[in-house]
């Protein structure tokens, strides 16, 4: 069984987000598109309590985009994002989520970021996402969303390493490209690592 799985599309990831990621509500109509190609449909949601560790404001004297360590692990800062109980955390509109049978929330943990769908950053915990996946009966894993060179990225690679014969849908992801060149970058080390990186028209045809 193959399984599409949508990474954090949500408000504060589109355009007039609080971490927005440029051009990133242009993927909907491609991801509503590719859903109806796929048996199982499953989404991640970035879903922050407002004290988490990955946000600047949380560290004094500390500005968005400089590396900290957090609890032992280098820790990229970030604008204030996905914060539990804000429009932020929630599903794009346009997005549709009928075929969605499962939603995975995952930076939960204060201490802890986690931008893959699978695991925290430091795989200490699973969000349950990959034993779904495999009770399922599912062997191929599609990924798209947002963003290509973090939450997509990770979660491609931890499905990879789970034994799933891994696709990144390229053209239904968008990046933040921090760095320039972060996107190319990290799809050139997914490649590498042995994920299929794949155009939505080879599905859609």
């Amino acid at each position: 069984m193959k399984a599409l799985i949508l990474v954090d599309i949500q408000y504060d990831f589109i355009s007039g987000g609080a971490l927005a990621v440029p051009e990133g509500e242009t993927i909907i109509p491609t991801v509503n598109q590719l859903q109806q190609h796929f048996d199982l449909v499953i989404a991640t949601q970035d879903f922050h309590p407002a004290d988490h560790g990955s946000f600047a404001t949380n560290h004094p004297g500390k500005n968005p985009g400089e590396v900290t360590d957090l609890n032992g692990l280098p820790q990229i800062l970030w604008p204030v994002h996905c914060v539990q109980g804000t429009r932020g955390v929630d599903f794009v509109e346009e997005l549709n989520m009928e075929k969605v049978e499962k939603i995975f929330p995952k930076g939960t943990d204060k201490g802890i970021d986690s931008y893959s769908g699978f695991f925290d950053n430091g795989h200490k915990k699973a969000t349950g996402l990959g034993d779904y996946l495999k009770e399922k009966g599912v062997k191929e894993v599609f990924v798209v969303g947002l963003a290509t060179d973090y939450c997509v990225k990770f979660t491609a690679l931890d499905a990879l390493e789970l034994g799933f014969e891994t696709y990144l849908i390229k053209d239904a992801s968008r990046g933040v490209n921090l760095q320039p060149g972060d996107v190319e970058k990290a799809i050139k080390e997914l490649d590498g690592q042995g994920v299929k990186i794949v155009e939505s028209k080879s599905i859609l045809a």
